[in-house]
């Protein structure tokens, strides 16, 4: 299979040190034929220039809080015929591209989502799901091995989750990119609303799998407790206005707002808001949603060509390793596992205690994969509380249930 030039492009605003591991992740994707792209604000561009592969990469400085304009200045700089997104607090699976990209081979597909784990590195955080005529979400079950494609009915789109999404260049500019109208919320939704009403099918791919961590933003905090609904408001201002029909709007806009309060309430129950935390979220949310009513709602015309020409990321071909730890020898056994990473390898440490503690996936700043839990302990959450097993056993399940994301052999 040919690989198609993948462009990679990462908005940061506010995240250096996030920023910085998301790259280390991409810098171990096993695919040869990509470039990188990294928008972002003062910090983020001094983060990305300490890394040893700084010169291998784009950077585009960009300072202004509008994740679509930013999404955007990254698709003008891209010269990729796919142009692939994931967000500064998400690190992919070394597979990712190469299962993501596979199904632009075929002609019709215009848009490609991947799967998402949340922060324990084992859950889904996202799966798949279309979009009805208002815009609201509905799962849909897929097969799990295999990429499923497409062609929406009327009125109907299919979701992609912006850390994990990529699309056709050509098709990306025809229709305008991101509307900056879209700050922060909503922006990918509006872009598969028109992806569909323009006839274009999209691939759901579940082995295209990142990692999400939710890191704190200027919208909430790391606990993902909100700290401003304005944005929000304003985007579903502006996406009703585009594709909702006048007389639902009224309805669904209390419905939002409703959801909107009810969550903010589950904060203040748990202690982590005040009431006059909440009347503040809500006056802001209102004033958003007055706001947007008046923003402009149709993307500016982007230029045909890139700014710049393709600079292809000079990504080495390393083999998996698993390297199978006890707490006591956790320490020793990181050092060989970096040790391993530096000649080379993607190494994920399993460190595996003598109890039923659930699993634990993360990726750490210094590119390992740590996975932490019992021996006889939950790793999918479907899994019984207790179950028998020896090391070996366990390690030989583990390496199966990553092979295909991770890349070892099946």
């Amino acid at each position: 299979m040919i690989d198609l030039p993948v462009s990679v492009v990462i908005v940061s605003r506010g995240r250096p040190q996030s920023l910085a591991r998301t790259l280390t992740g991409i810098s171990q994707l096993q695919y040869w034929n990509f470039e990188v792209v990294v928008v972002a604000d003062p910090a983020g561009i001094a983060s990305a220039t300490a890394l040893p592969f700084a010169d291998d990469l784009k950077l585009v400085p960009y300072d202004t809080p509008n994740i679509s304009a930013a999404r955007n200045l990254g698709l003008c700089h891209a010269a990729g015929e796919i142009i692939a997104y994931i967000d500064d607090d998400a690190v992919p699976e070394p597979m990712w591209l190469r299962h993501l990209v596979a199904p632009a081979m075929r002609s019709d597909v215009a848009a490609m989502g991947g799967y998402v784990r949340g922060r324990n590195g084992i859950s889904y955080q996202w799966k798949a799901a279309s979009l009805d005529s208002n815009g609201m979400p509905h799962a849909l079950a897929l097969d799990p091995q295999q990429a499923t494609v497409m062609t929406p009915p009327k009125g109907r789109a299919i979701k992609t989750e912006g850390t994990n999404m990529a699309f056709r260049r050509d098709v990306l500019i025809d229709l305008g990119g991101f509307d900056p109208a879209f700050h922060y919320y909503l922006d990918e939704t509006d872009l598969n609303m028109r992806l569909a009403k323009a006839g274009y099918a999209t691939a759901i791919v579940p082995l295209a799998e990142v990692h999400h961590g939710y890191a704190e933003n200027r919208m909430r905090t790391a606990a993902r407790v909100p700290t401003d609904l304005f944005d929000i408001g304003a985007s579903w201002a502006a996406f009703q206005r585009k594709h909702v029909p006048q007389g639902d709007r009224p309805a669904q806009w209390r419905s939002l707002r409703k959801e909107q309060r009810q969550r903010a309430l589950r904060f203040l129950q748990t202690g982590a808001l005040e009431p006059r935390d909440i009347r503040r979220l809500m006056q802001r949310l209102d004033r958003g949603y007055a706001e947007g009513l008046e923003r402009k709602v149709a993307p500016a015309p982007l230029a045909k060509h890139p700014i710049d020409p393709f600079k292809r990321f000079p990504s080495q071909p390393r083999h998996p390793k698993m390297i199978v730890s006890r707490p006591l020898s956790a320490t020793r056994d990181r050092k060989r596992a970096l040790e391993d990473l530096a000649s080379g390898h993607i190494v994920t440490l399993l460190i595996l205690s003598p109890t039923v503690a659930f699993h634990q996936v993360s990726f750490t700043d210094d590119g390992l994969w740590v996975q932490k839990g019992g021996l006889f302990g939950k790793v999918e959450r479907s899994d019984r509380v207790f179950k028998l097993s020896s090391r070996a056993r366990k390690a030989e399940q583990e390496t199966r249930r990553i092979a295909l994301q991770r890349g070892f052999r099946r």
